[in-house]
């Protein structure tokens, strides 16, 4: 019984979270991967287009519900998420026309357009600052759980509860289908393999007849879509706050590199990696072991590696560890 009341806690606090968390940062860390492997170069404004799309969902949002309509159990923002995406797509599209196209077509080299996309980045997070304001927002509606850790506690006859929300429980789903879509997408259709091969050498795919502008425009769209849904997924999960995109830019960059930049299998692999890691460093172990231990040898402090105020540490640690000793990340992407 003590060990099933552990491995419940386990559940409830480290692998329900962590699984949500990463399946999160597995999205984010797509688009920046696809940005890498297509149009090679970091998109350091991903965190702020993952911002700009949520905000623009949470407007469509608003929009619903002051008329009335709603989503029933679900939330509203499912509804204002194709919206959202719609509105997003057409940021970066402008984007790439007024800024990026320029430095592509002087063949600018890879680190100028990083600081070109830090400028951006600056941009985006002001634009979405300065609409939306710097506060925190709450815009998740419908039932909140699946599974409510009192019920729970009443049908198994355990002391420990566990609570399954909607909103991770979405988050796993929609991330298993828009995973799905996507490889399906670049292994399947006519365009996905275009992308592919315009990845893999750019020279032999111009003289294949390949449109190097439809390449990127369809890139710059799937990005919108994945920056959007990662980041309307992560602001249901918790709360939208524009400055903590800002800081999801680094555990999505350590997601990208430690799976393999370039590589959108090691992306998804690699935000699940830094989410766990994450989340098991900064968990405070003691509830789990005190169901384990005997009552002598009962820990009497927090059992916690490090706080969570460190989250972000332990994905820096990650990235430099990766970067020393395996650059081209677990399943062999492109060294940074």
């Amino acid at each position: 019984m003590e060990f099933l009341n552990a491995l419940v806690a386990l559940t409830n606090f480290v692998i329900i979270p962590a699984t949500a968390y990463g399946a999160q940062l597995a999205l984010g860390a797509l688009g920046v991967t696809l940005i890498y492997g297509i149009l090679r170069f970091s998109n350091f404004a991903h965190g702020d287009t993952m911002a700009f799309g949520t905000m623009a969902t949470i407007l469509f949002t608003w929009l619903f519900q002051s008329v009335g309509i709603s989503f029933g159990a679900l939330p509203t923002a499912l509804l204002a998420l194709p919206f959202g995406i719609a509105v997003t797509a057409l940021l970066v599209l402008g984007t790439d026309r007024v800024v990026y196209q320029f430095y592509r077509k002087q063949k600018a080299a890879p680190v100028i357009l990083v600081i070109v996309s830090m400028g951006v980045m600056f941009v985006m997070n002001g634009l979405v600052r300065f609409i939306i304001g710097p506060e925190e927002e709450r815009f998740a509606d419908g039932a909140r759980f699946i599974i409510k850790a009192r019920d729970f506690k009443e049908m198994t006859g355990l002391s420990e509860g566990l609570a399954l929300r909607s909103t991770q429980a979405i988050t796993i789903v929609t991330a298993v289908i828009v995973v799905a879509a996507l490889f399906w997408f670049l292994n399947r259709t006519r365009t996905g393999k275009s992308m592919r091969a315009f990845s893999d050498n750019e020279d032999l795919a111009l003289l294949s007849g390949i449109n190097p502008e439809r390449v990127v425009m369809i890139t710059w769209v799937i990005v919108a879509a994945l920056a959007t849904i990662a980041g309307t997924l992560y602001g249901l999960d918790k709360s939208f706050k524009p400055f903590t995109y800002f800081h999801l830019l680094l555990p999505i960059f350590a997601s990208a590199i430690v799976g393999g930049l370039g590589n959108p299998l090691g992306a998804i692999a690699g935000g699940f990696v830094v989410a766990y890691s994450e989340v098991t460093i900064t968990y405070a172990w003691k509830k789990v072991l005190t169901y384990l231990m005997p009552d002598a040898l009962d820990p009497s402090g927090l059992v916690q590696l490090l706080s969570t105020d460190y989250k972000f540490a332990v994905s820096f640690m990650i990235l430099v560890i990766v970067l020393l000793f395996k650059p081209t990340g677990l399943f062999k992407g492109k060294s940074v």
